[in-house]
């Protein structure tokens, strides 16, 4: 007896799960968030912020401090030519100076004179500068100014690569919602032939029509199996198509699954699922747009670099002091009387390299600012466009709807006047031909007008909520 509950049971879960398969639906909104908190693409489109902090820690390591030591020690014939060590301690600061402390002690036979030290070793502290070339500005400081710079820029690229990832996904998906809609109506029309037919074989058989109603009958049937098919293969391929922006945590991707359907209430959905249901053209900041402040994180790192460049048309002048002790313990040690200090003076005398890089350098900036200004007029165009496309569309699709509409009652007044005989059958297939026609145009529109609406997201690069 519990066995035959048990199998009861599993038929009836069975005949539950087989039910729930057909209604499953999966919603835009669900999609895009798979896609965008599982995607490959989306992840990879973090990489680069992680790319730019890892640029950024490079660039300060030219700030650490560093330790140098130098032991150098020749010996012949038991004779011990030299023996020398230099140990220093290096703290470089961010404008063109560097602290640094010294220790030194040599000793040898064959010891350069210069080189002589008292017997416990000498001690020094001191500071180095660059007076002219490298003062204010130098490659390293350039170098972590254009870092910090490369972050932000960073995070408004990822912005756009994962808009770009979810518009193309948002496309496949609007796309698989056509090819649905499209089996749907062949299916529909599908069953209105199969009826027809059948009336039409038993009106035939019982000498009420011509065979050859008979025969226009089926070729409509078999037109209907024949476009049901073909928009059957299409609806597969979508399918298909979709699943490439499905993917598990553990990147693995999705296949969809046929019970799965899209959602045929997408139109009430659309604008919140995209964030564009407040948008107003009049209260689009175009400075905010990520591409505009991405450009002006570029110019910015630009104008570092021109800045650098010149720069480097000073001479270089460099100069370094350095007090010198025997007993770095006492501060008094420490005197003007004992010191150690050199001058470095540098100047090409034509400067050729130097005004040739600055000149590149001036050039890509003005490129960088041109991009600037011609993104910021085209960006504007296409948010008006669209604007006036998606408009325009929803006049088209009034039209549409009333012509859908008005061919169906066409069609149901030929259906009535052929089976009660004041009509023929090549008139009814005209009628249900036009509506089929009609109806594919409205659910084309009804793509063009998704596809704007993904396009606007895309142009103004808008967050979706999460």
């Amino acid at each position: 007896m519990k066995k035959h509950i048990l199998i009861l049971f599993l038929l009836i879960f069975a005949t539950l799960s087989a039910q729930e398969k057909v209604e499953s639906v999966m919603t835009l909104s669900e999609y895009l968030g798979y896609v965008k908190t599982y995607h490959p693409i989306v992840k990879q489109a973090n990489l680069v912020i992680n790319n730019s902090e890892a640029k950024l820690l490079k660039a300060r390591g030219a700030f650490d401090p560093k330790i140098e030591v130098d032991f150098d020690k020749k010996q012949f014939k038991d004779t011990e030519y030299y023996n020398k060590l230099n140990a220093a301690f290096k703290i470089p600061t961010y404008y063109g100076l560097e602290f640094k402390a010294n220790f030194e002690n040599n000793d040898g036979y064959y010891l350069n004179p210069e080189k002589t030290v008292p017997t416990d070793g000498l001690y020094a502290a001191g500071v180095s500068a660059s007076l002219l070339n490298g003062l204010l500005i130098n490659k390293r400081m350039a170098s972590l100014k254009q870092a910090k710079l490369f972050i932000n820029q960073a995070k408004e690229d990822q912005q756009i690569l994962v808009n770009e990832i979810l518009y193309n996904a948002a496309l496949s998906y609007f796309n698989w919602l056509k090819t649905y809609n499209e089996k749907k109506v062949y299916q529909d029309f599908l069953e209105n032939a199969e009826i027809r037919f059948n009336g039409t074989r038993s009106a035939f058989l019982e000498g009420d029509k011509p065979a050859i109603d008979t025969l226009e009958a089926g070729i409509t049937l078999n037109n209907r199996k024949l476009n049901l098919e073909k928009a059957r293969i299409k609806l597969v391929k979508s399918s298909l198509e979709i699943s490439t922006f499905l993917w598990l945590n553990d990147n693995t991707p999705v296949e969809l699954q046929d019970h799965i359907i899209p959602d045929v209430n997408v139109l009430e959905n659309v604008d919140n699922t995209f964030n564009i249901a407040l948008f107003n053209n009049a209260d689009f900041d175009i400075n905010n747009h990520p591409k505009i402040k991405s450009l002006e994180y570029k110019i910015q790192s630009l104008k570092v670099d021109k800045n650098l460049k010149l720069n480097n048309l000073l001479p270089k002048l460099d100069v370094q002091y350095n007090f010198l002790t025997e007993k770095p313990k006492e501060y008094d040690s420490f005197t003007y009387d004992n010191y150690k200090a050199s001058v470095s003076f540098k100047l090409p005398l034509f400067l050729r390299k130097e005004r040739g890089d600055f000149k590149l350098a001036k050039a890509k900036l003005q490129d960088a600012k041109f991009s600037n200004e011609a993104a910021k007029v085209t960006i504007k165009n296409k948010v008006i466009g669209l604007q006036q496309e998606l408009s325009s569309y929803q006049k088209q699709n009034n039209y549409i709807t009333n012509i859908v509409r008005d061919y169906d009652t066409l069609l149901k007044g030929e259906e009535r006047k052929f089976f009660l005989g004041e009509s023929s059958l090549f008139l009814v297939n005209y009628r249900e031909s036009k509506l089929i026609e009609t109806k594919l145009k409205a659910i084309d529109l009804e793509n063009s007008f998704f596809k704007a609406k993904a396009s606007l997201f895309k142009t103004a690069v808008i967050t979706i909520l999460n």
